[in-house]
């Protein structure tokens, strides 16, 4: 198993996600963390702080976002969601916007994550992949898509 694959626990991928508002999306893939058992909830809104003080410079190719806050003690262990949204939301990126695909990411420290966003920015390179993953209908096809 890779490391991008272990970064997904069991309940941290859903698709058609209903949300209308990028803090809306942004706490659909802080929900799936905390589901997943890698956060608390409280999470969430620490991802939310991030895109209030910094805006969403998180959003990194057009279509998506990897929302995040920096390590704390609501962070049980590092790993990924991946909330597919049901219909794209403006998250406020000039070049990047609507966004479709919101990835969840909660570290422990500053650095145990490198290897995992490798992986993933190497996986999102892959146009064909990351249409298949937009139009998946269950978060087992996108599941059986992680190395």
């Amino acid at each position: 198993m890779s490391a991008l694959s272990a970064a997904f626990a069991p309940g941290s991928i859903e698709v058609a996600v209903k949300a209308s508002t990028r803090e809306d999306a942004i706490l659909a893939a802080g929900r799936l963390l905390a589901k997943s058992g890698r956060t608390t909830v409280d999470y969430a809104n620490e991802m939310l702080e991030a895109l209030e003080e910094f805006g969403p410079y998180f959003v990194l190719a057009p279509g998506i976002a990897i929302a995040h806050g920096r390590p704390s003690k609501s962070v049980l262990s590092s790993g990924l969601s991946l909330a597919v949204l049901a219909e794209p939301v403006v998250f406020g990126s000039e070049h990047n916007d609507p966004v479709s695909l919101v990835f969840g990411l909660c570290a422990t420290d500053h650095d145990s994550h490198i290897d995992v966003l490798a992986e993933l920015a190497t996986m999102l390179t892959d146009t064909d992949l990351v249409t298949f993953v937009l139009n998946a209908v269950t978060a087992d096809e996108i599941r059986a898509l992680l190395p």
